[in-house]
């Protein structure tokens, strides 16, 4: 007995967070195994636990009783999941049942309408085909995902109650997040089509426009639907005892055997879906900025414009995607999952994308007069 101890007491010393654990609770047990799994709450299948007192039960980032975090190896209902306490106070919160789908409400409210509208003078008003083909697929993008939004609205008002089936689960969770990465990549598209306008007119003069504006929008939306093919794929709503309620991507079962794949997918996804192409809308919109500057044109509305896309990263993207990182790199390395409750916040932030991205083309309709000016002036003082 005296040689386990010592030997349980040597395994605690070797790690630091454990032992920094340990020293809240007084707890001399030894580490549990843990399980990667996605970016959610985690829960465990009903019946794999023993009795625990209820004041061992802290969350999953503390030291917890040593069978509540094992996974038992025998038969269980995995569609029927135990969360911990800290789950469950947000599930069951204002926050979540009243913050978040007023968010979304709002964006409904006003997304719908500006889309359609867009939609309706790209259709029937603009005559730059190039131009068109970009924001026809934003416009697109926005009002598919304020169609589905109503759906997630009502999940939430029900108390994080998902009630319109697995398949609709899936395919709603897939649409929400491919809009967002849809959106980026979309306007990366268009910043670097205005660089190429300005700072290489001739260039952009000579090039097959419709052809390379099609081409980039069916890249864009191939690479969208690739990386939505996890959200379709694995199982996204569980039932939570409990709380009596059935969960749409909230909560996931920390005892499925996944891979490291989960946190280089979200890392990736984070990465070629935000930090590059936000890279590159600052290159482009600088050296258009700097090359109006040289010749001496009034580049007011591309101020704007470029203040507009940065705050649609600023409010909308940055957050979400700064936490996911962060998020996934804490818990891949340190097994904690305590930002989940902030990224869920966060999404809520990303929607207004949705609102905004009309507002981007009513901009660009104003400064494409100008840009023209622009482009037979540079014409005119390259061939004197």
């Amino acid at each position: 007995m005296k040689t386990l101890v010592l030997i349980i007491i040597g395994l605690l010393s070797l790690s630091s967070s454990l032992r920094q654990r340990d020293s809240k609770h007084g707890d001399n047990s030894s580490a549990s195994q843990d399980v990667p799994d996605i970016k959610t709450f985690r829960g465990m299948p009903q019946g794999i636990y023993d009795y625990i007192p209820p004041s061992d039960i802290e969350g999953w980032t503390k030291t917890v009783h040593n069978k509540e975090r094992k996974c038992s190896s025998g038969k269980s209902n995995g569609s029927i999941l135990k969360v911990n306490n800290t789950t469950m106070e947000y599930l069951s919160s204002s926050l979540s049942t009243k913050l978040v789908p007023a968010t979304y409400i709002l964006v409904v409210l006003l997304g719908v309408p500006s889309n359609a509208i867009t939609l309706w003078m790209l259709f029937f008003r603009i005559r730059s085909v190039c131009t068109a083909i970009f924001y026809t697929n934003l416009a697109i993008s926005d009002f598919l995902f304020c169609i589905i939004l109503p759906f997630k609205i009502a999940y939430h008002l029900n108390g994080n109650n998902w009630i319109f089936g697995e398949i609709m689960c899936r395919t709603m969770t897939a649409i929400f997040y491919g809009n967002m990465y849809c959106s980026i990549l979309l306007l990366m598209c268009i910043s670097i089509s205005r660089y190429v306008a300005i700072v290489h007119p001739f260039t952009y003069r000579s090039l097959p426009k419709r052809t390379y504006s099609t081409l980039a929008c069916g890249i864009v939306w191939t690479i969208v639907f690739l990386y939505m093919l996890p959200f379709c794929i694995m199982k996204q709503s569980y039932y939570l005892e409990q709380l009596n309620i059935s969960t749409c991507h909230d909560v996931h079962n920390a005892c499925e055997t996944l891979s490291p794949f989960q946190f280089y997918y979200f890392i990736s996804l984070a990465i070629f879906g935000f930090v590059i192409p936000l890279t590159i809308i600052i290159f482009c919109y600088i050296s258009i900025i700097q090359t109006l500057n040289t010749y001496e044109r009034k580049w007011f509305w591309y101020v704007k414009i470029s203040l507009l896309i940065l705050m649609i990263f600023a409010i909308c993207f940055t957050p979400s995607n700064i936490i996911l990182i962060v998020h996934h790199v804490n818990y891949y390395y340190n097994k904690t999952d305590g930002l989940y409750f902030f990224y869920l916040i966060a999404l809520s932030l990303s929607s207004l994308n949705s609102c905004l991205d009309p507002f981007l083309y009513y901009l660009m309709s104003k400064i494409r007069e100008q840009s023209n000016v622009y482009l037979t002036m540079v014409k005119i003082s390259r061939e004197e």
